[in-house]
């Protein structure tokens, strides 16, 4: 099963995360900028789950 990869932050919708940019991750997957996650204290809204470094992927896979 693979990790999504979504292209933008779900709290203020303008960032562009391109696969290759960094991003804050919780282990449902919720995705958002690193001003957004450090303004959330890097705590999900959705389950309140710790929001860490999403992995990156190569442009290869």
């Amino acid at each position: 099963m693979a990790l999504e990869m979504r292209e933008r932050c779900e709290r203020c919708t303008t960032a562009a995360l391109p696969h290759d940019a960094p991003a804050r991750i919780c282990s449902y997957e919720c995705t958002f900028c690193l001003p957004c996650s450090e303004a959330m204290q890097h705590t999900c809204p959705n389950c309140g789950g710790v929001l860490l470094p999403r992995p990156r992927r190569s442009m290869n896979a």
